[in-house]
């Protein structure tokens, strides 16, 4: 391991919960390696905000874990991505960072039908990012989009199998099905947590591509190329950050995560920079 003393801590960021999706299978990969998670819960859902603002969190978040120790940063929120990644690797140039990439190359290789689904927020969608992706790799499939107006504030509130949930997915898949569809791209880390209810919807004939694991693996080649991949064996510890309400994060990391232990401490936004809060 590169610094010879501690496993490479990795800093991971959302606007709220849906990055957790991520940061399981990082930690599934990954158990020996720390990880710092912060949800910017006071300024969710990043979807229908400007590119400004969202460069401006992203920024100021990064800083924040850089400062508690964070080695890599894994952008695990579609929107920061698409609209913060390359200003955060020109702000940042010694920092590797992992972004979120919506998931229309496997999509488009894996389709029978040639009929493919994205579920994503509408900055996601207006971004260059998912335009690239789409002009290099899913020229030859019909993609059927939709933004699931509501469903990030639902799983935030906890609803992933109730009536507002499940009637915001019909509402986008039916259509999609009708067209034939027989894979959903999840472009928001958010829509992992209602993987069985999309497949309760879409039926068994229907791949859900889900890309935390291959985020996972892409923050696993980042600790080895930099040297800095821990030998396997142990679990390191996690932390949790909020700018929003810790004792609510608390209960959605436990509902989310299961059991293991979590430790979340509450964060203040202050002129574009994040400090602790006060106890």
């Amino acid at each position: 391991m590169g610094d010879g003393v501690k496993p490479a801590c990795i800093g991971v960021f959302d606007s709220g919960v849906g990055g957790l999706s991520v940061l399981r299978a990082i930690r599934a990969l990954l158990p020996q390696h720390p990880v710092l998670y912060l949800a910017d819960q006071a300024h969710v859902p990043y979807g229908p905000r400007t590119l400004e603002e969202v460069r401006g969190f992203a920024e100021g978040i990064t800083r924040f874990l850089l400062a508690q120790g964070a080695r890599v940063i894994v952008v695990a929120c579609n929107t920061a991505s698409a609209a913060a990644l390359h200003y955060l690797r020109a702000a940042f140039p010694e920092v590797p960072f992992v972004g979120m990439e919506p998931a229309v190359k496997p999509a488009a290789e894996q389709t029978n039908s040639g009929r493919v689904g994205v579920l994503a927020t509408p900055a996601t969608f207006q971004g260059a990012l998912y335009a690239s992706v789409v002009e290099r790799f899913a020229r030859h499939v019909r993609l059927y989009q939709d933004t699931c107006p509501g469903l990030v504030e639902a799983i935030e509130a906890g609803d992933l199998e109730g009536e507002r949930a499940r009637h915001i997915l019909e509402q986008a898949l039916k259509p999609m099905l009708a067209e034939g569809i027989d894979t959903v791209v999840l472009g928001c880390t958010h829509y992992p947590f209602v993987i069985p209810l999309i497949q309760e919807i879409a039926g068994p004939g229907v791949r859900v591509i889900d890309p935390a694991p291959a985020v996972a693996r892409q923050t696993r080649r980042v600790l080895e190329m930099r040297g800095w991949l821990a030998p396997e064996g142990g679990r390191a510890p996690m932390r949790f950050f909020t700018s929003g309400d810790v004792d609510r994060l608390q209960a959605q990391v436990r509902r989310l995560l299961g059991d293991e232990p979590c430790e979340v401490e509450g964060v203040l936004w202050e002129r574009g920079d994040l400090r602790r809060a006060p106890f």
